[in-house]
């Protein structure tokens, strides 16, 4: 097993050279890849024990490879095989594949770390990764956003990585669990980081606008995927660390209000999907238990619905209110989203339903009103006009309709992870969240023109915001 996670770990690279040596077969040897990862997502879920590997025993590097991991493993393995589809007969050069392949591989190692180094190496050379896809076009816009990103993520890395020489210094060893005995300091460093660079509460307010300004593929990757390498390590200290639980909870209660607060607002179809990315993420924290589960759920619908975004007539909910959009393009924007407000028969259903069984009593209200925001905001595309089109169909590659069958059949068969939460009392709760959405919809949102600001999102405020958030990070710990 040690050999074969290793192996595992790092074909990406080995791969990513052989591409610039083959560029003709740069897609292939992607996808090839990609499949690689649902065979060890596949091998570690029929596992009965979790595989732990010790390495560097001086310095804590471990490796864990459990149902949670296997979830993330899994939900990167669909996410990019979609990208993939997606991209497939493009113009896409060896670069840009060889990037996917390289991001692809520092997130799976993300999702099996168990020691804070590991994940600051697997996160570094993600967000590197990132950035060059991000800047992909060359466009002065492009490079404009990937640079904006880089700089933030470089920002609370380097805080990152001073929290963990602190735990370092406190346990003499980078394991997970020494965070428990690390000073205060250390805590609100590595939280603070990980909230930024998941795009979680306040701090990730960098996310709508690089998730809605890059490619379609990219904010595919992007939103279903790389933001869930922050969430990942938060999920597992909450799992790990009883004391820690509970400041994870908040965030997470936190977050799924902020985000769906805001996407309830907005009217640019891809500002309002990665603005309902930072709320879903905070429903992967509320129940960490079930964090895996969800996280795979959201990627599948989410990088479902920019790839579908990415292809719409319009941007402007306004203005797809009043063009109408061909009758397949509707039924896959609404299946994606009917998975996300839980919806039976889609693997969001489960998720949600196991989420909402798992979260303590000071949690149900909050949750209770980001699901009914969840389904108003997703329910404006239920009542979105469409008809038949063949035109509007033929235009679409055939690469987006196998990503978009891909992740969509992926939703159906996920059920199979959670078929025992089918029952009447669980059916109706999420039908009732839903109808109540679309009431919501229809009373107050309908015919709404209020516009929050985005102040946040400027590159000062981010800044400003981040220091105050450590502050209170550190106040939350001390208590």
């Amino acid at each position: 097993m040690t050999i074969l996670t290793i192996a595992w770990l790092l074909l990406p690279l080995i791969v990513g050279l052989g591409i610039y040596l083959l560029p003709r077969l740069d897609w292939f040897l992607a996808f090839g890849t990609t499949l690689v990862s649902f065979a060890y997502a596949t091998f570690v879920f029929q596992q009965p024990e979790p595989i732990v590997l010790e390495l560097l025993d001086n310095f804590g590097v471990t490796l864990i490879a459990d149902e949670q991991s296997a979830f993330f493993i899994l939900t990167n393995a669909f996410v990019c095989v979609a990208v993939l589809l997606y991209c497939w007969r493009s113009s896409k050069s060896a670069f840009f594949y060889t990037q996917l392949v390289v991001l692809q591989g520092s997130i799976n190692s993300v999702f099996v770390c168990a020691d804070w180094l590991s994940i600051y190496v697997g996160i570094e050379v993600m967000t590197i990764a990132a950035f060059l896809l991000i800047s992909y076009p060359r466009s002065d816009r492009a490079i404009w956003i990937g640079l904006r990103y880089l700089l933030l993520s470089n920002t609370v890395m380097l805080l990152y990585l001073v929290g963990a020489i602190l735990v370092y210094k406190a346990n003499n060893s980078f394991a997970l669990t020494g965070l428990i005995n690390a000073p205060a300091e250390a805590i609100a460093l590595i939280f603070l980081a990980l909230l930024a660079k998941g795009g979680i509460f306040v701090p990730g307010f960098w996310l709508p606008l690089t998730h809605s300004e890059s490619e379609t593929p990219v904010s595919a990757i992007l939103s279903g995927v790389v933001v869930k390498t922050a969430a990942f390590p938060l999920v597992r200290c909450a799992l790990t660390l009883e004391a820690i639980d509970p400041i994870i909870r908040f965030f997470g209660v936190a977050t799924a209000l902020l985000g769906v607060g805001y996407a309830l607002f907005e009217k640019d179809i891809k500002r309002m999907l990665a603005l309902s990315t930072i709320s879903q993420l905070g429903f992967v924290l509320v129940a960490p238990e079930v964090g895996g589960l969800y996280a795979l759920t959201h990627g599948l619908a989410k990088s479902a619905l920019f790839l579908i975004g990415g292809n719409l007539p319009s941007r402007n909910l306004k203005e797809l209110q009043q063009k109408p959009m061909a009758n397949s393009l509707w039924i896959a924007l609404n299946l994606a989203s009917l998975s996300i407000c839980g919806c039976p028969l889609l693997a969001g259903f489960g998720a949600k339903v196991l989420t909402l069984k798992n979260l303590i009593p000071w949690q149900m209200l909050g949750m209770s009103f980001a699901a009914v925001g969840t389904a108003t905001v997703y329910g404006q595309f239920m009542f979105l006009p469409h008809e038949r089109s063949e035109e509007d169909t033929q235009k679409l590659s055939i690469g987006f309709w196998l990503a978009v069958v891909i992740l969509i059949s992926g939703l159906i068969g996920a059920n199979a992870f959670n078929y025992q939460t089918y029952t009447l009392a669980n059916i109706a709760k999420p039908l009732v969240t839903i109808a109540l959405g679309w009431l919501a919809y229809f009373i107050i949102f309908r015919n709404s023109t209020v516009k929050l600001p985005q102040t946040l999102e400027t590159l000062d405020h981010l800044i400003g915001m981040m220091n105050l958030m450590l502050l209170f990070l550190f106040w939350m710990v001390w208590q």
